[in-house]
C-alpha cells in the first residue's frame, strides 16, 4: 500500500517525540521535526518522487540521511529506528505528551518509575496517589492530569480526531481520483473539514453522477484505505491511514445542494434551520426543499437559504452561534479572505531555527503577492531554537537594511520573537528593541503559573512601547499542549488599551488564538494579526488553510492588521510605540 506525506509526516513527528524522551541529541530531534513540518505542507508525493528516484535531499530540510529514511519509509511502510525505539519506550507515551504540563522528561520519569505506558494507565495511577510520589510530582499535578484526560477527551478508547491540515493532505488525492470515475459531474467534501473546523473525526463526500458510475468501486478500491466498513450503490465507508474514516454518499442533482447543506452541519445549525423552515411552512431536509409534498428547491445550496429569506452564510459560520439570526438581518459579516491578505509578520530564518534565509523567504512571499514581512527570529533566551544574541540581531538589522535596499517589490521588516520572561519584562533590552520595525512577543516557558500570574505577566509585557503583537497568545498545541490558564476577556482588554496586536499563529499544531477567541477579539475591538509562523518557504502556503480559523472567528479584513497597506501598518506600529511611550512620561 502506498504511503501518503501525511502518514509519513506524522512517523517523522512521533519518532522525534521519542527521541526526546530518549534524550536524543537535539539537532537530530530538530532534523526529524523540520522534516516533518516540510512534507506536511509538500504539494508533491514523497511516494511518486522516490518511485521516480528523484534527489530529495533537493527539498527543503531533506539531507543524505533523511533522504535514505524516506525511501525506506515509502519502500516498507515503517521506519526500522522507529520500530528499535518502540521497543525501548511504549508508543502509548506518545499519548501522554498531549497533557499540559508533562513534557518529555516527566513522561520518562512516569514509565521507569512507575511502568506507566498510556493514558489509561497515567489516568489509574493519579486517581491512585501514586503519581505525587515521584519526585517533581505533586497532588495538584495529580488532579491536573484527571481532569484533562476527562476534559480533553484523550482516553484510549476515544475516536481519534486528526489536524485539518493532516486531513487535507489525506483527503484532496482521494478527491481527484474520485473526480476521475465514469459518469462524475461533481465531488464535494462537507461535514467539519469544511466548515474549517481545526480538528476532524471523519470525512462525508458527496458526488453527484449520471447514474452509471464505478465511484464506489474506485472508492473501496482506493491504495490509502485500510479498512472497508461498508460498500453499496449510495453509501460507502472505509478507514484511511491514521485511522481516518471516510463515508462518500451518491446523491442526485436535484437535491445536491440540500444534500450539501445537512451534511456540512453543524448538527445544531441544521437543527435550528429546520424550526426555522417550519414557521414558514417548509421542511428542510438532505433530499430537498419541500411545502407540503411540492418540492420547491434543494438543487443549489443557496435555495436553502434563499427560501428562508437569509443571507447565505458561508460554511466556517454554521455553528449556531449567532449566524443564523444575522443572517435574517442581513447583517453577516464579509469575512476575511486569502486575497485581503498583503503580508505575513511572523517566520523565522535560518538565523534560528528556520530552514531557509531571509531573501529566499522574501522572494518566496514576494511570488504570492505580499508587499512586506516581517523577519522573527527567536530571541537568545530560546537558546535550543538558537536564538539570537544582541549581537546577532544587531548583525542581522545590518543584513536586513542591505536586503532592502536591493529587493524590489517587497519590503522586509526588522523584527524579532522575543521571550515573555517570569516577570514579564522582555528578553532585550529596550535601547535594542527600538532599532527594529516591530517586535513580535511570546511566553515560551513557565506555563504553569496561576491564571492571574500569567495574565498579569504578560500584560505587564503589552505595556513595554515596543511591544507589537503577541504570539501564539494562549500557547497550547493541538493534542499536544492545552492553553496555559489565562483570563483572556481582561487580557484583551488590555492589549486593545495599550494598542497591543494579538496574533492568529497558523501553524497546524497551534492554530492559536481559537476561533472563540478570535471572535472576542473582534467584539472587544482587538486587531489581531493572522500570521504563518513559517519557518521555510513551503510554510507560507500555511495562510490558505488556516485563514479558515479566522472566517471561523467571524473576522473581517478589517479586523485584521496584515490586511493593512506597508504604510498603514507602520502608522498603526508608531502610534502604540508613542501611546505608551507618553503613558511612561
Amino acid at each position: 500500500m502506498a504511503v501518503n506525506n501525511a502518514y509519513i509526516s506524522k512517523l517523522l513527528s512521533d519518532y522525534a517525540d521519542m527521541l526526546e524522551i530518549d534524550g536524543a541529541n537535539r539537532y537530530k530531534i530538530r532534523a526529524y521535526r523540520n522534516a516533518s513540518y516540510s512534507l506536511a505542507s509538500l504539494p508533491r508525493s514523497i511516494h511518486e518522487m522516490v518511485e521516480q528516484e528523484e534527489d530529495l535531499t533537493q527539498l527543503p530540510g531533506i539531507g543524505k540521511e533523511l533522504s535514505q529514511k524516506l525511501a525506506e519509509i515509502v519502500d516498507t511502510g515503517k521506519l526500522h529506528q522507529f520500530e528499535e525505539i518502540k521497543e525501548k519506550f511504549p508508543e502509548g507515551l506518545l499519548e501522554i505528551l498531549k497533557l499540559r504540563g508533562i513534557g518529555f522528561v516527566k513522561v520518562r520519569e512516569l514509565y521507569e518509575k512507575l511502568g506507566i505506558k498510556n493514558l489509561s494507565e497515567l489516568e489509574e495511577a493519579a486517581r491512585e496517589g501514586r503519581v505525587s510520589q515521584i519526585r517533581g510530582f505533586d497532588v495538584k499535578t495529580e488532579r491536573m492530569i484527571i481532569e484533562e484526560i476527562e476534559a480533553m477527551g484523550l482516553k484510549k478508547d476515544a475516536k481519534p480526531r486528526i489536524k485539518l491540515s493532516t486531513a487535507e493532505v489525506i483527503v484532496m488525492p482521494l478527491i481527484d481520483h474520485l473526480k476521475k470515475s465514469k459518469g462524475v459531474k461533481s465531488v464535494e467534501i462537507a461535514g467539519s473539514f469544511r466548515r474549517g473546523k481545526e480538528t476532524v473525526g471523519d470525512i462525508d463526500i458527496l458526488v453527484v453522477h449520471d447514474g452509471v458510475s464505478d465511484v464506489m468501486e474506485r472508492f473501496t478500491g482506493y491504495e490509502d484505505v485500510e479498512q472497508v466498513l461498508e460498500k453499496g450503490d449510495t453509501l460507502s465507508s472505509a478507514v484511511l491511514r491514521l485511522g481516518l474514516q471516510v463515508d462518500v454518499r451518491a446523491i442526485p442533482q436535484i437535491s445536491a445542494g440540500a444534500a450539501l447543506h445537512h451534511f456540512t452541519g453543524s448538527k445544531e445549525h441544521n437543527v435550528a434551520m429546520r424550526q426555522l423552515a417550519i414557521k414558514k411552512g417548509l421542511k428542510i431536509s438532505e433530499y430537498g426543499i419541500f411545502r407540503g409534498n411540492d418540492r420547491v428547491g434543494g438543487e443549489k445550496e443557496e435555495e436553502v437559504f434563499s427560501l428562508l429569506e437569509l443571507q447565505f452564510i458561508p460554511p466556517e459560520l454554521r455553528e449556531n452561534m449567532g449566524e443564523i439570526e444575522a443572517a435574517q438581518k442581513g447583517k453577516l459579516p464579509k469575512l476575511i479572505s486569502l486575497e485581503d491578505i498583503r503580508g505575513d509578520l511572523h517566520m523565522h530564518s535560518k538565523a534560528s531555527d528556520g530552514r531557509a534565509t531571509i531573501e529566499e523567504m522574501a522572494l518566496a512571499a514576494r511570488e504570492r503577492g505580499y508587499e512586506y514581512i516581517a523577519i522573527t527570529d527567536h530571541s537568545r533566551r530560546l537558546r535550543i531554537a538558537r536564538g539570537l544574541t544582541q549581537k546577532r540581531l544587531e548583525e542581522q538589522i545590518e543584513q536586513i537594511d542591505s536586503l532592502n535596499e536591493s529587493l524590489k517589490g517587497i519590503r522586509v521588516l526588522k523584527s524579532i520573537e522575543v521571550d515573555i520572561l517570569e516577570d514579564g519584562t522582555l528578553d532585550l533590552p529596550d535601547s535594542v528593541l527600538s532599532r527594529l520595525d516591530m517586535v513580535v512577543c511570546a511566553v515560551h516557558h513557565k506555563f504553569n503559573l496561576s491564571k492571574a500570574e500569567q495574565t498579569d505577566r504578560i500584560i505587564r509585557a503589552i505595556d513595554n512601547p515596543y511591544f507589537t503583537i503577541l504570539a501564539h497568545p494562549t500557547g497550547r498545541l493541538i493534542d499536544h499542549r492545552a492553553p496555559y490558564e489565562l483570563d483572556m476577556e481582561r487580557l484583551m482588554k488590555a492589549a486593545r488599551d495599550l494598542g497591543c496586536v494579538m496574533e492568529l499563529n497558523l501553524q497546524p499544531d497551534r492554530l492559536d488564538l481559537n476561533e472563540m477567541h478570535c471572535k472576542m477579539a473582534k467584539e472587544l475591538g482587538v486587531m489581531l494579526a493572522v500570521s504563518t509562523d513559517a519557518h521555510g518557504t513551503g510554510e507560507l502556503n500555511l495562510m490558505r488553510l488556516g485563514i479558515k480559523q479566522g472566517r471561523r472567528g467571524w473576522l473581517e479584513a478589517t479586523d485584521v492588521i496584515n490586511t493593512k497597506s506597508f504604510d498603514d501598518l507602520m502608522k498603526i506600529i508608531k502610534a502604540k510605540r508613542e501611546k505608551n511611550k507618553f503613558n511612561l512620561m
